[in-house]
């Protein structure tokens, strides 16, 4: 079965710095891109971050660049989302997603994307 797994949500306090994993399992992500979107209530779909197959390209949306970092660990088949500094407007169900590498570098276009996880809650309050 090829799927992708997010983990690593939960509540955490303002300022913290959990960090979410993207897993996948039937298929191996260094073929793939990966990109990580989040939706909050009410809200429409928001690109996070995102990474090339190759991990050489690295992209981050404004609203988080400088506070998350996106990685790859191949031998894992895995990629994190570091996130340090949390706000209540991070409070998010946060979704990872492949797409083939015949992409060059990585899109937040979601209509590229080949798989999707279910998604992972962030809540952020005290």
């Amino acid at each position: 079965q090829l799927q992708l797994v997010e983990s690593g949500g939960g509540l955490v306090q303002p300022e913290g710095s959990p960090r979410l994993s993207c897993s996948a399992s039937g298929f191996t992500l260094e073929n793939y891109f990966i990109t990580w979107f989040r939706q909050s209530p009410g809200k429409e779909r928001e690109w996070v971050s995102c990474v090339s197959a190759t991990g050489r390209i690295i992209k981050y949306a404004d609203s988080v660049k400088g506070r998350f970092t996106i990685s790859r660990d191949s031998a894992r088949n895995t990629v994190y989302l570091q996130m340090n500094s949390l706000k209540p407007e991070d409070t998010a169900v946060y979704y990872c997603a492949a797409g083939h590498r015949t992409v060059v570098g990585c899109v937040s276009s979601s209509s590229t994307m080949n798989y999707w996880g279910k998604g992972t809650l962030v809540t952020v309050s005290s």
